[in-house]
């Protein structure tokens, strides 16, 4: 089985600085990506740090400096209620924000390791809305108007869509995430009712854009809700740790045209000892024996994961039979 280690703050543990610093300079950014490509070989790369912020900040909302190895956050919310969404101007990924720069990586990273799957991370309508609008201002919005909602978060499909538009304009490919959105967060009536337009709306815009199906991640307790993802006709989900991942794959086993990452416990990865390490991939493996199209995942490093337990599980799993999946 192949592993997919989701390195993001990770990478600038690799090259000695803080998630901060490289989160804003373009070529520590550069670095740190590359440092880690060298070290562990892993696809997808998708270069970033604090990947659900962008769009957001593009669209004017301020991240906050993080101390130490803190991740950095947006704090105060640009807009207290939905009805800021209906006001938003176009993105522009060409001039807005860290837009720019991060497109300018994924691609200069693409032509360092030509051999290597560079994917721009991408955020979707419910995680950026979060950032735009609060958490709690969100949710209660949800709770009072849930067809609004659903009629904000369209708003945001055509900037996603240009940015999908400056991505495939470079040669790359796109890693979409949309973890906010997921049960409890948003209750599996509530995914339907109020995501899943815009959702699908999006994730088909791009498939064309794309010219095949975009990877949806969403973390958390997907379970409830992974009929609805399977909607949007993306060909990769992430069975995450949070979820019951035997229940998950049970109801995907036989649409084996779908690949699975199933997710291990990104603690026992970080701070865990080698047997129990061990023992979780074994766990995984023992929940795709037997399905193609798996590959298990981290979720996201944390900073300080030492790269011999990820280096020790990639030499475990070439044990097993592994076909790369390409994904």
């Amino acid at each position: 089985m192949e592993l997919s280690p989701s390195v993001y703050e990770h990478a600038a543990a690799l090259i000695g600085r803080t998630p901060w610093e490289v989160s804003r300079d373009e070529h520590l950014l550069f670095e740190a990506h590359a440092a880690a490509y060298r070290l562990y070989r892993h696809r997808p790369i998708m270069p970033g740090i604090d990947i659900y912020n962008l769009e957001a900040e593009a669209y004017g909302a301020r991240v906050e400096p993080a101390s130490g190895i803190g991740i950095p956050a947006i704090k105060q919310p640009l807009y207290d209620s939905i009805d800021g969404l209906f006001d938003l101007r176009g993105l522009d990924p060409a001039t807005d924000g860290r837009l720019p720069m991060a497109l300018r990586v994924a691609r200069r990273l693409q032509d360092t390791f030509p051999e290597a799957l560079v994917r721009v991370p991408v955020s979707g309508p419910f995680s950026i809305a979060c950032n735009l609008v609060g958490f709690e201002n969100l949710l209660l919005d949800v709770a009072r108007r849930p067809d609004q909602v659903a009629l904000a978060l369209l708003q945001l499909a055509p900037g996603q869509i240009a940015l999908a538009k400056a991505i495939r304009q470079l040669g790359l490919e796109i890693a979409f995430f949309e973890s906010a959105a997921c049960p409890p967060m948003l209750s599996p009536t509530n995914f339907r009712r109020v995501e899943l337009p815009a959702l699908k709306a999006i994730l088909q815009a791009m498939a064309e854009v794309l010219e095949h199906p975009v990877p949806c991640i969403i973390g958390g307790d997907t379970t409830p809700i992974l009929e609805a993802i399977l909607e949007t006709g993306t060909s990769y989900v992430v069975a995450p740790y949070e979820t019951d991942q035997a229940a998950f794959m049970k109801k995907l086993w036989d649409r084996t045209n779908v690949h699975v990452r199933i997710n291990t416990d990104p603690y026992i990865i970080a701070h865990g000892s080698w047997p129990q390490i061990q023992a979780e991939a074994d766990r995984i493996v023992r929940l795709a024996q037997g399905r193609p199209n798996v590959s298990m995942g981290t979720g996201a490093l944390p900073y300080e994961t030492p790269p011999e337990n990820v280096l020790r599980l990639q030499e475990y799993l070439a044990q097993h039979a592994c076909t790369p999946t390409g994904l």
